[in-house]
């Protein structure tokens, strides 16, 4: 997608503060953090949201979740635990229409937090 900010920062037109890019996967830290700790996560491939999951698109989610853990485990906070949030659609709080995974942690998560 042309006008999509994850897209461009996927092309590295964008700056973004990588913590972990393979073939499929990028993380990088959010600018606006809701905790101490606040990833995203991202397929590479644009999926606009969970709503447009594709049965082809099913390796690469179950993919993320394991690169999450191993970022938990490289940055210290997976024995403490952490949130992941994945906002669905504009109704469902989603702002960049490109799928992405928040991954908190560095503190006691309250009920709300994004």
């Amino acid at each position: 997608m042309e006008d999509c900010l994850f897209c461009k920062i996927i092309k590295g037109e964008v700056p973004s503060s990588k913590v972990y890019e393979d073939e499929e996967i990028l993380a990088f830290k959010d600018i606006q953090p809701a905790a101490p700790i606040h990833i995203l996560v991202i397929p590479k491939k644009h999926i606009t949201s969970l709503a447009h999951l594709e049965e082809e698109d099913e390796a690469v989610i179950g993919r993320i979740y394991t690169v999450m853990n191993q970022i938990a485990e490289e940055q210290g906070f997976r024995q403490n635990g952490y949130r992941v949030i994945v906002n669905c659609g504009k109704d469902g709080g989603q702002e960049v229409m490109h799928l992405h995974f928040h991954l908190l942690a560095g503190k006691q998560l309250g009920e709300k937090i994004v």
